[in-house]
């Protein structure tokens, strides 16, 4: 096992890094190139495993901790910001597990070792997943097309699902991981996008690959709310929403800039209303961060309802603060060598983080129904 780097101060260097970031941002953004160099630096100093506990090679943050970085990330560059919560969510579930029900060291301790980068396909799989698996001896030949795979351009496993219909019993959601660099699979260059064009999140494509039996994680039965969302949206919507708290933050701090060099008599109230949204952007998600505990949760329905309904008022207040800023600096904003331009174009994107807007209002008026007494 490779020594894990002793860090004082993770925010500090989350900062150091940010800095760097911000240099190579708006190349990355106008080639859509990924980050390389970004997680390289990342890796280096060991963020990959900072959120796994000492005893199993990581760092020992805090899932709060693990927020906060992500945050500072999104001041600097929303891509890598995105991407990076993409893999933390992955790992943070892990570790829920491992500290509520003892399991998954040997894969913590892994991931830890090698420093690998997990990609997540769930924000198209949701209840009803896609693809198809084939039973064949030891395991199935999975075959599907997954997209919004975000880091998948450097990722070592993919956390995914598919379809297995049974003869007998219907049609079956499995849960499983897999590694990304084998045979019979492959990616799409398919990630031209307005915003976050730097994430890498090209479609993945499988093309019967085998996945054994022991790696089924999880079965369920498909277009059904199964407990496990109960954990893993909890911890996933928090880390991926302080991505676009970091770019509201940063939108403010510019809006607040130009103010100081204008006298428009307007400026004082457009700028007061702006810092109005931008609390109650960072208060909702402050919110949503304390249903985490540190990991320190009981998975329930009704939390994951009011995560998701929090995750959309995020979404909205941190679009609005951002449009506000544009409103603040003016045309100079609608220049692409101005930063607003792309933090702007990079803010739209959290609206499709699952749930959608309109689906999440279903979910969580259909989950108040069921558990109100």
């Amino acid at each position: 096992m490779e020594t894990t780097i002793k860090t004082e101060n993770w925010t500090h260097l989350a900062q150091q890094l940010g800095a760097l970031f911000a240099q190579r941002a708006n190349e990355k953004d106008h080639t859509a190139s990924f980050v390389h160099e970004n997680y390289e630096d990342l890796k280096v100093h060991r963020f990959f495993s900072a959120l796994i506990p000492k005893e199993l090679g990581g760092g020992g943050l805090s899932y709060t901790e693990m927020c906060e970085i992500i945050r500072i990330i999104g001041n600097h560059c929303g891509s890598t910001a995105l991407a990076f919560s993409m893999h933390q969510h992955l790992v943070a579930a892990a570790v829920w597990k491992y500290k509520n029900k003892n399991e998954g060291a040997e894969t913590l301790t892994k991931i830890a070792d090698q420093q690998l980068v997990l990609v997540s396909t769930g924000a198209k799989d949701w209840l009803d997943s896609n693809g198809s698996l084939k039973k064949v001896d030891g395991g199935y030949l999975f075959s599907a097309k997954k997209h919004f795979a975000s880091q998948s351009v450097v990722g070592d496993v993919a956390v995914t699902s598919s379809v297995f219909a049974d003869a007998d019993d219907g049609e079956y959601v499995l849960h499983f991981s897999i590694p990304l660099k084998q045979q019979g699979v492959s990616l799409l260059d398919d990630w031209h996008t307005l915003g976050m064009r730097a994430t890498g999140s090209q479609t993945i494509i499988f093309e019967e690959v085998f996945v054994p039996e022991e790696s089924i994680a999880l079965k369920r039965e498909r277009n059904e709310f199964h407990p496990v969302w109960n954990a893993v949206l909890t911890v996933a919507m928090p880390l991926i929403m302080s991505a676009y708290i970091g770019i509201a933050e940063k939108a403010e701090h510019l809006a607040i800039a130009a103010a100081q060099k204008r006298s428009q008599h307007h400026l004082p109230y457009s700028l007061g209303k702006l810092h109005n949204t931008f609390l109650g952007c960072k208060a909702q998600w402050m919110a949503m961060r304390s249903f985490v505990n540190n990991l320190n949760f009981k998975p329930l329905g009704l939390t994951s309802a009011d995560v998701l309904a929090y995750k959309t008022n995020v979404s909205d207040l941190a679009r609005e603060t951002v449009s506000s800023a544009m409103e603040i600096i003016g045309g100079q904003g609608f220049y692409q060598k101005h930063l607003l331009e792309r933090l702007f174009r990079d803010v739209q994107a959290s609206q499709f983080h699952p749930l959608p807007k309109w689906s999440q209002y279903e979910f969580t008026s259909r989950h108040l129904i069921e558990n109100y007494k």
